[in-house]
């Protein structure tokens, strides 16, 4: 237990770590007005007072009694029928992690993925399709390309196992030491990549071009196209290249794939693979290394953008060229965002660990402050018969974007219609309540250009019919979750109309797919004139729109799913939760006479699917809590005149079920009503070890937060795999999707909107008493609430508002002040502070710690110190609160780099920084011992790249190590130590925080 100050958190470190951040000076002072104003009301005030809204939507404040309502009040059970969790010695624990970690190892997830299917035309081939993937071959400890024949014929009585085939020879994707640039360090935190090698690649059907990074550099190979399939591994080439810095984001021209595209310190270039020419093709960065000093880009997506949009790229390739001029000159285009963060705060991280970098530092648009200035724009170039660049040319809309559409904060996603008829993109307002689907025909751009008198000729030149359309709309009074569902059918030439497939949330509160027939219908305009559009300006008329789909159940849309679309047969697949919303499914539907939905995939399981381009093959990567995910390939069979009746037959595994470690147990699914009669579901890991009449321990893990779905029938043992090792160690483990969880509908997500942190514990809490009653072996007085992120933040939540409930609380990298998380994020749920200020303190945990027990070894905190999302801010001044207020607090804090390299032979985080000794709080040993002291913190590395495990904030541990300071802390064994590579620690640090809690749960 730590009471003083620590040397290098709290108070003291506050100012050493908002130094250089001036606005995060004046918030920590405008938070220690606030604290000071709440301290006087909790000493005038009996209760405590907790922010909601009424029915009507406004918002009231609520006074109760320090202790809630008589259903959570906690009796003591009797010593003699609690369960003792067998005291270990230091090594016993320690093999205990090890054998977890080496069990995660024996079932770890190396299914593949990304696939390409590719139709062989040869019909004398005895194979119909060439599949394309990545995956992880047996024995590799990275990702590679890999291919896979699927045979035109099967044996109805034979399991044909595809075998997986190296397409490239003898190759070594991941740089040598693992050392990645920063650029690709963030991107992989942002991606939430946990694997290695080669992670993405793009995929040119026609000429058969895979261009792919590895190695710090960019490669090429060619397979299929006009010169046929390979038959044995080949060398991929490497494309040099003048420019320093590493290049990111390629993509191949689909126009011209002798040409191709990438990101080189924040301007757009392109390349022709053939001749090795180069050309830069925007000019926003000035090549300077401090970010205060260059604060534009072109074709980068901003943080916010990649991590609260999941859009991670900035530009797109217009699939159709052009031929202009008396030569035939072809012209390619590329839209792509402007980005000027010039007035966006700059936060400045501590770098111990690096002895190069004493600070790494963000722009990071903090709630309520400015977001980046943002813009669309074209950048073309022409070439010659040869292929040479002969002209790059950059424009800009017409009249400045702020003009356009003065309402729009983000650019959530953007493309081109197949013909490259129009550019689209998808506008979003600040509060995240209105969105625009908006199409820009590429004569809507001019030249870019600082002479004015031009600048107005170029604007007259453009034909008054020329105007962007804004085709679609979508309106709520909860928050809309972007997504990639957008399917543009092609216009028929002199076409005034466009139809297309919209995945909508906002018009039944549930997500389904509509087609949709707009108008584009124009209204004339001088272009050289100052316009002051309207809020509907530009707005076609809807002709027609039918649903699809329908029910109180939805179509996956975010997170990457995908529709696929067979405009022959009039179908469109997609995945869905019509059966359960606990299981994802495969599912087909006619849009050109909507009714009848089919399901395709097998029922008990959850599947994640991926259709062949000619719909008549698709791929299942499918598991249940019972059974480890298998990769199957099914075949659809049935009569050409009705196919959407056609059934999947299975035609061939790409993988198998992996044997579970032997005392793996699967968990339970379990669903309740609550007394507001909202039916939620929870699952819970028995105690390996039930004896009758014995309470055992509990852990309640938590994440509680939008966007995640942590109960639902798919394979637990790899992600979660720790949650069973709590179970084997004799403690129940109960998990429960509350209300603002995903997969209920916008409604139930919503439930959260403005009140953070105001309704989900309630739901945990009712959910953990059902369970007590159910079971019988819960020791309702010997309960740990733990969780990462968000799950961290309802952690503490917990131990606040509910301390006779949860005896511990294990908060991992939490938000404690909204104010201080950033703008995508945090106003989507809680709006602006200045529009939301009780729900904005009710939700800040760092302003109620004088409701936190004053009993020690009840709260620790884990938190990495370089955390560039949830910043460490945020556990410094709660550390600095519970100071204040003599409250006592274990702190771990972990430090040196986005993440670790591992091998299975290094000693476990988790068993180095265990504690020794009995807590009395958590002790489950017997009768409670003395409490063991400080802990020191141990310098230790911090990530997380397992997106099961935290899908939005990274703060996992790795081994302790001196600091540079220290007698052998040099840049030789940092650097080694330093590296993100093949294993990620989030089931360590779980099991550092769960030693902590079997020390110390009451006996």
């Amino acid at each position: 237990m730590r009471r003083g100050p620590p040397r290098l958190l709290g108070v003291a470190a506050l100012g050493s770590l908002l130094a250089g951040s001036p606005t995060l000076l004046r918030l920590a002072e405008w938070l220690m007005r606030k604290v000071k104003k709440l301290r006087l009301d909790h000493e005038n005030t009996e209760g405590w007072r907790s922010f909601s809204l009424n029915s009507e939507g406004t918002e009231s404040m609520a006074t109760g009694a320090p202790v809630s309502d008589r259903g959570d009040t906690v009796e003591m059970e009797d010593p003699a029928s609690r369960f003792q969790v067998q005291k270990h010695s230091w090594d016993g624990l320690r093999n205990i992690i090890h054998g977890s970690r080496k069990n995660s190892g024996l079932i770890v997830n190396k299914a593949p993925h990304d696939f390409q299917f590719v139709q062989k035309m040869d019909e004398s081939s005895p194979h119909s399709h060439r599949l394309y993937y990545l995956g992880m071959p047996y024995g590799s400890r990275e990702n590679s390309l890999l291919y896979s024949e699927i045979p035109r014929k099967v044996r109805k009585e034979a399991l044909l196992l595809l075998s997986w085939k190296q397409m490239l020879d003898h190759f070594q994707a991941t740089p040598h030491h693992g050392v990645y640039s920063r650029e690709e360090e963030l991107l992989r935190e942002r991606k939430r990549l946990g694997v290695f090698g080669i992670t993405s690649y793009d995929f040119h059907s026609e000429s058969g071009l895979f261009l792919f990074q590895a190695s710090n550099s960019l490669f090429h190979c060619r397979d299929g196209g006009k010169n046929g399939f390979m038959v044995s591994p080949m060398k991929p080439l490497e494309i040099k290249t003048q420019c320093t810095g590493p290049r990111m984001d390629p993509k191949i021209c689909p126009a011209d794939p002798a040409f191709f595209s990438f990101i080189n310190s924040n301007d757009l270039w392109v390349a022709n693979i053939e001749t090795g020419e180069e050309r830069r093709l925007t000019f926003c960065h000035r090549g300077s290394p401090s970010v205060l000093d260059d604060p534009r880009s072109a074709g980068v997506a901003t943080f916010v953008i990649q991590e609260e949009f999941d859009r991670f790229t900035g530009y797109w390739w217009c699939p159709a060229a052009s031929w202009e001029g008396p030569e035939g000159c072809k012209t390619l285009r590329i839209l792509y965002e402007e980005v000027d963060e010039s007035e966006v705060e700059i936060i400045h991280v501590p770098s111990p660990a690096l002895e190069e970098r004493k600070t790494d530092c963000y722009r990071y648009p903090r709630t309520g402050s400015k977001n980046p200035k943002i813009a669309l724009k074209l950048a073309e170039f022409q070439t010659d018969s040869q292929g040479k660049i002969v002209a790059t040319r950059e424009k800009e809309l017409v009249q400045p974007f702020s003009v356009l559409f003065p309402k729009v904060e983000y650019i959530a996603r953007a493309g081109w219609t197949r013909d490259g008829k129009y550019a689209w993109a998808m506008f979003l307002d600040r509060p995240q309540q209105r969105l625009q689907l908006v199409l820009l025909p590429p004569a809507l751009f001019i030249p870019t250009t600082e002479n004015e008198e031009e600048r107005v000729a170029f604007a007259r030149a453009v034909p008054r019919n020329i105007q962007p359309h804004v085709v679609y709309e979508e309106v709520t009074d909860v928050w809309i979750n972007v997504h990639d569902i957008f399917y543009p059918f092609p216009q028929s030439e002199g076409e005034d109309e466009l139809c297309f497939i919209r995945a909508n949330e906002c018009k039944t509160g549930f997500c389904h797919l509509y087609k949709v027939t707009a108008i584009l219908k124009p209204s004339g305009y001088d272009w050289s004139e100052p316009l002051s559009p309207g809020e509907d300006e530009f707005k076609c008329p809807i002709k027609e729109e039918i649903a699809l789909t329908s029910g109180e159940w939805e179509v996956l849309a975010r997170h990457g799913s995908k529709i696929w679309v067979n405009e022959e047969t009039k179908l469109v697949y997609f995945q869905g939760t019509k059966d359960t919303p606990l299981e994802h499914h495969l599912y087909v539907v006619s849009y050109e006479s909507a009714g009848e939905i089919v399901r395709l995939t097998t029922p008990g399981f959850s599947h994640s699917c991926s259709m062949s381009q000619n719909f008549d093959m698709f791929i299942s990567h499918y598991s249940s809590v019972g059974t480890p995910p298998c990769v199957h390939v099914y075949k659809l069979s049935g009569p050409d005149d009705d196919p959407l009746h056609k059934q999947p037959r299975f035609w061939a595994s790409m993988m198998e079920a992996a044997s579970c470690p032997p005392d793996y147990v699967p968990p339970e699914i379990f669903h309740f009503h609550t007394r507001s009669d909202v039916r939620l579901y929870g699952m819970i890991y028995k105690p390996h070890a039930v004896q009758p009449g014995k309470k055992h321990p509990t852990v309640l893990f938590v994440y509680g937060g939008p966007q995640v779905q942590l109960v639902n029938n798919s394979f637990k043992g790899i992600k979660y795999l720790r949650l069973n090792t709590l179970a084997s160690l004799g403690y129940a483990v109960v998990v429960i999707d509350g209300r603002g969880s995903c997969q209920r509908g916008l409604r139930f997500e919503g439930a959260l909107k403005n009140q953070m942190g105001q309704v989900e514990i309630e739901d945990q809490v009712e959910g953990l008493q059902f369970v007590a009653e159910k079971y019988g072996f819960i020791d309702l007085s010997r309960v740990a609430i733990h969780g990462w992120s968000y799950g961290g933040f309802l952690s503490l939540m917990g131990l606040i508002h509910k301390p006779q409930v949860f005896k511990v609380a294990i908060a991992g990298a939490p938000v404690t002040v909204w104010m201080a998380y950033d703008t995508g994020y945090t106003e989507r749920y809680m709006d602006v502070p200045e529009n939301n200020q009780l729900g904005y303190e009710a939700g800040s945990v760092a302003l109620h710690v004088e409701k936190l027990p004053n009993e020690p070894n009840r709260l620790l905190i884990l938190h990495g110190f370089l955390d560039e999302n949830v910043h460490f801010f945020h556990t410094n001044f709660l550390v600095s609160q519970l100071i204040r207020a003599g409250k006592p607090y274990q702190l771990q804090v972990g430090g040196a780099s986005p993440g670790v390299r591992r091998g299975a032979g290094a000693e476990s985080p988790a068993s180095a920084l265990a504690p020794k000794a009995g807590s009395p709080h958590l002790c489950l040993h017997g009768s409670p011992g003395p409490s063991p002291g400080p802990r020191v913190p141990t310098s230790s590395q911090q990530s997380c790249t397992d997106r099961g495990w935290c899908p939005r904030h990274r703060a996992h541990w790795g081994p302790g190590q001196p600091s540079p300071a220290q007698p052998g802390g040099g840049r030789s064994v940092l650097w080694k130590l330093s590296r993100p590579h093949y294993f990620t620690l989030s089931q360590e640090i779980y099991l550092e925080g769960m030693v902590w809690g079997a020390e110390s749960i009451s006996g």
